[in-house]
């Protein structure tokens, strides 16, 4: 069994810290594509791109960016990081990975989500009163779709279809649909009723207290009928430079920087960096750190959750470009070769066992 390591970004857009002027939205893409290559060239399995519609960040639509992506890469899996399902339409979203698929030779994911900001609904007309009912229906759908052939459909949010198939065809039979949890266990229970790979999102908090989440997703698979468990992965925020004080230095100031924003936002306090460094335990929530302590944290969550995938997300806020380039040569170079064969390890046995 391996472990697929990766990135994820919102693709952020606000002021660096200690410098008043904001990049330019045409240079924090240039700078993202840069990293993408990176990443790809160092090994690191995926690349996934979230989507918002907001000002402070730039990545609302997820399939262009990753087709952009994709010319510049050769082996990296790239997946958004969400999809905000309920409030597109899943015909359209299948048409454009699935053109994403073959512009990348098979390399396309698409990570489905409820979405952790609501301004999409307004945006495209949709009612968050039927918040649920969207996600789920749509859901749904994707999966039909991306399993291929002619679909037959009908529901509440879009009109039906008979026996209608949705052009390009991707490589990828089915093309991978995630879904990402942020922890439900309603979301859970669905994702492994309907054998989809969850990606749980641990953003706060002991990783302990979300262990449960994986074995609900499991059984819920196998109570479904399903005799090989889908693949689970986490999401979480992190970064890697030389030294541990230079990780939490470079990490902290847009870090929080967002959190607060968003806190205020929503009715609660900002972070303060004993919250932060709080966040740095061993078995905490926050993977920032030098190359070793990152290595201790990734096997340690590998261990209580038995996960397929790993993804950081280094960029919670504009951290400065060179600083992010660093912690990936080091994410790649450094981090993943340990942590794979450390896992290769733990998992041989299991693996020469299995039917």
């Amino acid at each position: 069994m391996s472990l697929e390591l990766g990135l994820t970004t919102f693709v952020e857009l606000a002021p660096e810290p200690g410098r008043a002027e904001t990049i330019t939205p045409e240079q924090r893409f240039k700078d993202m594509l840069e990293e993408v290559e990176l990443a790809d060239q160092v090994g690191l399995d995926v690349f996934a791109v979230g989507e918002h519609h907001r000002e402070d960040y730039l990545a609302s639509a997820p399939a262009v960016v990753l087709a952009a992506a994709a010319a510049r890469t050769e082996s990296i899996r790239l997946s958004s990081a969400v999809t905000v399902l309920s409030s597109d339409d899943p015909v359209r979203v299948m048409e454009q990975f699935a053109t994403l698929d073959l512009l990348s030779s098979g390399r396309a994911e698409i990570m489905a989500g409820r979405g952790s900001f609501i301004e999409s609904f307004p945006l495209f007309g949709y009612d968050l009163r039927e918040y649920d009912s969207l996600f789920e229906e749509k859901l749904e759908l994707l999966v039909q779709l991306a399993a291929g052939g002619p679909v037959t459909w009908s529901g509440r949010h879009r009109a039906s279809l008979e026996g209608q198939r949705v052009f390009p065809e991707p490589i990828q039979r089915p093309l991978p649909v995630w879904v990402a949890v942020g922890g439900t266990p309603e979301s859970t229970v669905r994702a492994g009723s309907l054998n989809l790979p969850m990606a749980l999102a641990i953003i706060g908090g002991m990783p302990e207290r979300f262990a449960s989440y994986a074995d609900l997703h499991r059984r819920a698979a196998t109570a479904a009928g399903h005799a090989v468990p889908p693949a689970l992965g986490l999401n979480l925020h992190g970064f890697i430079a030389a030294t541990s004080q230079a990780a939490a230095d470079t990490f902290f100031p847009p870090y929080a920087g967002v959190m607060s924003r968003i806190g205020r936002e929503r009715g609660w306090s900002g972070i303060t960096r004993d919250q932060f460094d709080a966040g740095l335990h061993p078995r905490g929530h926050l993977v920032v750190g030098d190359a070793d302590q990152v290595i201790e944290k990734i096997l340690f969550h590998h261990e209580l959750f038995g996960n397929q995938r790993y993804l950081l997300q280094f960029s919670v806020g504009t951290v400065p470009h060179r600083a992010m380039l660093e912690s990936i040569e080091i994410f790649g170079t450094k981090v993943a070769p340990v942590v794979r064969a450390e896992v290769a390890r733990r998992t041989a046995g299991t693996d020469a066992s299995a039917p």
